[in-house]
């Protein structure tokens, strides 16, 4: 028979998606002790379909106390920027985060649809293959030869349920749409109404719903959003890492999320393995060294935040089921490549110019990163 302790373990576990076999909790999930605990310590007023008052949501995403629970920062940045994506949530604007890729866009999108409304997963992701179907309802065909157009032959899209159900939709990169499709949500975004023709009726949003999208600064051009659609978004620019510190910051906490989640045999690379990683991440992105000394080539591919947890967490992988347990240069070496050279061959000789011009030329503490590096090219 279990415990007291023990059964208070199993529920922390289950509370925060620690031993479950699912990949990937969502954040309601895997954030339920914070977001319980801020709910049950929360005075501030709470705007109609909202969970958490917007004080107790920013601290859910910036970090904090509630009561004796500890919240974990989701997101490492400027708290204006997240006061203003709230704000705008809690008005009939629509919010659109913007910014390079890995700039946590997703991940800040899906945080403040956990904490507003406890329902991340009501998203549609944008493609080139996305339609208007996909956005507004589909039909059971096997249903509707049976019995015609019906209230259960209709398949609800996200936007039809968070509409129905007073809740927040993410449309994840927009921009990947094609136009009409994205032209779709403009009547859905001013008039708060869904039309279905086909049953004669309309579905009328409730108080609570509203859209967070994301779209990539790369995808610009690709299915630029229209001046009628822009006017119905707030806008917030989410920029890269500004100095090396806050991105080893966040890139540090990420990768032991990730290494916890994926129960990689490893430890956590040291603070000076993530350190180096970053600083060649962003050397590389600026186009010259950190000190300002040396200017460099920039290869075509994004070196983005994400990339470089990737690039870290395939490293733990490497060094727990083929290594002694502990990262290595080497076991980040084919990671940094596979980074660097992903998008255009000529890229490799922007790699190999910033071995042989700034890395070799470090000294000891980047020698091995150097050795390790050059035997891949």
């Amino acid at each position: 028979m279990a415990t007291k302790k023990e059964a208070a373990q199993k529920a922390d576990d289950g509370a925060s998606g620690a031993g479950s076999d699912v990949l990937r909790e969502p954040a309601e999930r895997l954030f339920a002790r914070e977001l319980d605990a801020l709910a049950t310590t929360d005075k501030g007023e709470r705007p109609p379909g909202w969970r958490l008052s917007p004080r107790a949501v920013l601290t859910y995403v910036m970090g904090g106390k509630a009561g004796e629970v500890e919240i974990t920062p989701k997101y490492v940045g400027a708290p204006r920027l997240v006061e203003i994506a709230i704000a705008t949530l809690a008005t009939d604007r629509a919010l659109l985060l913007l910014g390079e890729p890995g700039t946590a866009k997703s991940w800040l999108s899906e945080h403040l649809a956990a904490a507003i409304t406890g329902d991340s997963q009501l998203l549609v992701q944008g493609t080139a293959g996305t339609t208007e179907e996909l956005i507004r309802y589909t039909w059971n065909y096997a249903l509707l030869l049976a019995e015609g157009p019906s209230p259960r032959a209709l398949v609800p899209s996200p936007f039809y349920r968070a509409m129905d159900e007073g809740k927040l939709v993410r449309f994840e990169e927009i921009t990947r749409c094609p136009s009409e499709v994205q032209d779709a949500l403009i009547t859905m975004l001013s008039e708060k109404v869904l039309v279905v023709p086909e049953l004669g009726r309309a579905v009328q949003a409730r108080r609570g719903f509203n859209v967070i999208a994301t779209a990539n600064t790369r995808d610009r051009g690709v299915n630029e959003m229209s001046a009628a659609l822009k006017r119905r978004f707030n806008i917030v620019v989410l920029p890269v890492p500004a100095d090396l510190d806050t991105e080893v910051q966040i890139v540090s906490r990420r990768v032991r999320e990730l290494g916890g989640h994926l129960r990689l045999p490893a430890a956590p690379p040291a603070e000076e393995a993530v350190r180096r990683v970053v600083q060649v991440f962003q050397e590389l992105r600026r186009g010259q060294t950190i000190d300002g000394k040396h200017k460099l080539k920039s290869p075509s591919g994004v070196l983005s935040t994400a990339e470089a947890i990737s690039v870290l967490g395939s490293g733990m992988a490497l060094a727990g089921h083929f290594g002694g347990g502990k990262v290595t240069d080497r076991d980040l070496a084919a990671g940094l490549l596979g980074a660097v050279v992903k998008e255009d061959q000529k890229d490799e000789t922007v790699f190999v110019e910033y071995l042989e011009n700034v890395m070799k030329k470090r000294g000891s503490e980047w020698s091995e990163l150097y050795k390790a590096c050059k035997e891949l090219v």
